[in-house]
């Protein structure tokens, strides 16, 4: 029969999560990611290199 006072419970944090808003500081999130062309290559995949596999190749059967 405890159930209802849990459930208020939950449902009290979980309607507090949804409408709280704190103060962003955009020009931290700006520094943070970074703008510009010098930051976006250093997300750039690696050139692919089919020479250096791991794995020999597969004989033949």
């Amino acid at each position: 029969m405890g159930r209802g006072r849990q459930k208020a419970k939950q449902t009290k944090v979980a309607r507090q999560l949804k409408y709280y808003s704190p103060s962003t500081d955009l020009s931290a999130l700006e520094r943070e990611l970074g703008t510009g062309a010098s930051s976006d290559r250093q997300w750039e995949a690696p050139p692919a290199d089919d020479e250096d596999d791991d794995w020999p190749e597969a004989s033949g059967r």
